[in-house]
């Protein structure tokens, strides 16, 4: 579904992407691991089209991303952002169906709210929610929001950006059981970024390591442990020793 081909970006003198090969299949997990800064989120970036290679190409269903039509392209991806990122001024169900109420996904806005409403029973919230503002809910709650309303257009692809950050362990193993469940459910091709461990043996897979702009192993979760990589190795142990450097 997502394949990446020696592709580069750099941003004036510093390289970011310096050569990253990668192939998501369709209807597969693949969860992206590496420190900050190693080029996740620039990787993440391209994919969508939002940031353009300097070299190399990356096609989504064979499609070449640079050369696709934008909301055709865009409809088919659902993201659940880091922060949740949802709109203080719309209500709950505002914010699941947002992509519902405008551009080439729009319904009537009665039918959107019941859209909204049934992705909100989805992920765990109750009808009652749905008129209240992200500042009336808690951070789990604002994060099965967020989970909601990336699902809530029925994407072929979807990406999580770090999706249990600032969640307490019990919360964020409930986040990580939801999204297993829905990318089975949908059978949808799944890409996450994240460093907690955790959530990648719960959700992926496949998982790639990224450092340094390229990908240093790819395979399946249950062949984590045992890669014999040490940039793996140190990274999924946590050492402070080893050849990825700690910045300091």
């Amino acid at each position: 579904m997502i394949t990446l081909k020696d592709v580069h970006k750099s941003f004036g003198p510093k390289q970011v992407l310096r050569g990253i090969n990668l192939e998501i299949p369709k209807g597969e997990s693949m969860v992206i691991i590496g420190g900050s800064g190693t080029g996740k989120s620039v990787m993440l970036k391209s994919v969508l089209g939002l940031v353009a290679p300097d070299q190399g190409q990356i096609l989504v269903a064979d499609q070449d991303v640079t050369k696709a039509d934008r909301d055709a392209f865009l409809a088919r991806f659902g993201m659940l952002f880091q922060g949740g990122a949802l709109f203080d001024s719309l209500t709950v169900w505002q914010n699941v169906a947002f992509r519902l109420l405008r551009g080439s996904l729009k319904r009537p806005k009665s039918e959107a709210r019941d859209i909204a409403i049934e992705k909100l029973r989805r992920v765990g919230l109750t009808p009652d929610v749905a008129d209240l503002f992200p500042s009336e809910l808690s951070g789990g709650m604002q994060k099965r929001v967020g989970l909601a309303r990336a699902i809530a257009a029925e994407p072929e692809i979807i990406f999580f950006d770090e999706p249990t950050t600032g969640l307490d362990p019990i919360m964020s193993g409930v986040i990580n059981d939801l999204i297993r469940e829905i990318v089975v459910e949908m059978g949808a091709t799944a890409m996450t970024i994240t460093h907690d461990m955790t959530s990648v043996r719960a959700i992926a897979d496949k998982v790639a390591m990224l450092h340094d702009g390229v990908i240093k192993w790819t395979g399946a979760v249950s062949d984590m442990d045992a890669s014999g990589d040490p940039f793996l190795d140190q990274f999924i142990h946590g050492r402070a020793e080893g050849p990825i450097a700690a910045v300091r």
